[in-house]
């Protein structure tokens, strides 16, 4: 989990797999064609610092939800980095509007320190779980703990009641 990944664009994939009826795997230029949208969000650090008012742009998780149908089953969704850094949260928490797969922020192409080409952005958790470096994303029945979340980081992540840390961390 050290550094920036290299990651060329001719190279990089999206693949939705896992509990989904029609799963599938996109090139940048087919992630491209995906509908855009723009949303304003804060974006809270475990560390404490907050920065608000950032203009990410990119895909709603929704729209990537839609396309690849989740089955009856399916509660969660791992996101899997180009880094091999893993997060996860529960769909509820996912499918709201203000979450994305952002490839521009502040009206600039999403820059690799700030996890370009794609990141997951979810303005309502803590930054480990706006994973950088997007590679895929398993739509799972139960929770699979990510690297921070394994590591005593709280699952929950919300910065609102400061949920930092895990005392006894069990997945759903």
């Amino acid at each position: 989990m050290d550094g920036v990944p290299e990651i060329k664009l001719d190279d990089w994939t999206f693949e939705v797999y896992g509990e989904v009826l029609k799963p599938f795997k996109l090139s940048w230029s087919q992630f491209q064609e995906l509908p855009k949208t723009a949303s304003d969000s804060a974006f809270h650090c475990v560390t404490g610092w907050t920065r608000l008012s950032n203009r990410w742009a990119g895909v709603r998780f929704k729209e990537i939800a839609e396309t690849a149908s989740p089955t009856g089953n399916a509660r969660f969704a791992t996101i899997e980095c180009y880094d091999g850094y893993t997060t996860s949260l529960p769909l509820e928490n996912l499918l709201l509007d203000d979450i994305l797969f952002a490839n521009g922020l502040d009206g600039n192409d999403l820059a690799p320190e700030h996890g370009g080409p794609l990141r997951l952005v979810v303005p309502e958790k803590y930054g480990y779980k706006s994973a950088k470096w997007v590679k895929r994303v398993k739509f799972t029945e139960k929770q699979e703990l990510g690297f921070w979340e394994s590591s005593g980081y709280s699952n929950t992540a919300d910065p609102w009641t400061e949920d930092r840390y895990a005392s006894t961390q069990t997945p759903p």
